[in-house]
């Protein structure tokens, strides 16, 4: 009573408050499996740690070229232990996911390479940086060609096509785990490794490139323990564990990630310099974080999928669905339902919930897009936060959560927007 009575305050109703608590009573058993993965990642962040010998002195600020700094030095070796990978690049210049996947792209391809994309068209951001959309400095302006297999209807990997796409000018494949803009399933790292394994037999030396954004301690394993030569994220997704005020990673091979280093900075300089900005101490605490805060963030995203489904709208993944990334794909059908459902999430936030959400033109997306993120760090997604294009078939993208009870409300307030205005009945 003493719960129900607080989310009525939040301005949920009784009859929503009793719906969502009879659709809690049959995820019991998910939630558990769900902690116990969290609890394995827990050691494995904990492990890396402990080995490398994190200390104190590792949390302080470095400046100017950053010369020698331990605590960068020694977070990069803490996260090559955690993805089973010979090196690390992990820094707060690189600002986004688009810009880490961006950098390992141009780093390790050369005028008259080929980028392969074997799973579909890349996220809409990445279109600029290949080419497949005109922009200044793209990587078809440096002589990088580009193709692309599209996945098979039922969204698994043409390998007969995948297989005449390879050629002797393939340098890269680039695999996309999480859906984007897409209502496909998401990718397991199982699924992963097949396509790895499938490629490497065919060109040993091809480079096989992961966007691991969304995905890191969904599972107990990662991409990079099945052969990826680089695996790429944000830190203000899943591993910043929603303390990280920037940066991005990359994860790999020590050749890939040398590449990455004189493509970061400047050729003859590379990992060795780049000051730390003062953000290390939020860097190793947030990867300590992540595995509870993706957990939280997974639970989020099962509650989602399962009071959508009942209230009739098709969800991807669906209500029982495995889960191989944190966000929740919801075919809203309309707009106006797009537009709700955001209104809903930001007014669930502790920061900016008195902001509605609006669609509107964005860099890097041909479509408007409506964003709803009242967070501690602006665009933080492991953060409450959910959106989408403005085009059919109106899905909704829903991801985050830093705490599972942050998420619960975020959802409950969605539907009980989408409520209030007559778009939908219980």
């Amino acid at each position: 009573m003493k719960n129900q009575n607080i989310y009525k305050n939040m301005g949920i109703s009784d009859e929503l408050f009793a719906f969502g608590e009879s659709v809690l009573l049959d995820l019991e058993e998910r939630f558990k499996q769900i902690d116990q993965n969290a609890e394995y990642n827990q050691m494995k962040v904990i492990s890396a740690m402990q080995k490398n010998r994190v200390d104190a002195a590792c949390f302080a600020e470095s400046t100017g070229y950053g010369y020698d700094d331990v605590g960068r030095d020694t977070l990069e070796r803490v996260y090559a232990d955690c993805f089973n990978t010979e090196d690390a690049l992990v820094r707060p210049q690189i600002t986004c996911g688009t810009h880490a996947l961006s950098l390992a792209l141009s780093a390790n391809l050369r005028p008259g390479d080929e980028l392969l994309s074997p799973a579909g068209k890349p996220y809409d951001t990445l279109e600029g940086v290949i080419g497949i959309r005109s922009s200044p400095g793209s990587l078809a302006e440096y002589g990088v060609s580009y193709r692309q297999v599209d996945l098979l209807p039922d969204d698994s990997f043409d390998f007969d096509k995948i297989r005449e796409a390879i050629n002797e000018k393939t340098k890269l494949v680039t695999i996309q785990r999480s859906k984007g803009y897409q209502t496909r399933e998401t990718f397991s790292v199982e699924k992963i490794a097949g396509l790895i394994k499938f490629v490497k037999e065919i060109k040993p030396d091809v480079i096989c490139m992961v966007d691991n954004c969304y995905g890191e301690f969904v599972e107990t394993v990662e991409p990079s323990d099945f052969g990826a030569d680089m695996i790429v994220g944000s830190l203000i997704k899943n591993l910043g564990g929603g303390l990280a005020p920037s940066g991005g990673y990359i994860c790999g091979t020590k050749k890939c990630i040398e590449n990455c280093g004189y493509r970061l900075t400047a050729p003859g300089l590379g990992k060795e310099v780049g000051t730390n900005m003062g953000m290390m101490r939020q860097f190793y605490q947030g990867l300590f974080m992540a595995p509870t805060v993706v957990a939280g963030a997974l639970k989020g995203a099962i509650f989602a999928a399962n009071i959508y489904e009942r209230l009739g709208f098709k969800c991807v993944p669906n209500a029982t669905e495995s889960r191989h990334d944190i966000i929740q794909a919801v075919e809203l059908k309309t707009p106006e339902n797009v537009i709700a459902f955001c209104k809903g999430i930001q007014a669930a936030a502790p920061v900016d919930s008195y902001v509605t959400p609006v669609p509107g033109d964005m860099p890097g997306y041909e479509s408007q897009v409506i964003m709803a993120a009242g967070a501690f760090v602006q665009g933080s997604s492991i953060e409450l936060s959910a959106d989408a294009p403005l085009r059919e078939p109106y899905a909704v993208y829903f991801q985050g959560g830093i705490t599972w009870a942050h998420a619960k409300l975020g959802i409950l307030k969605s539907v009980q927007e989408m409520l209030d205005e007559g778009l939908i009945n219980l």
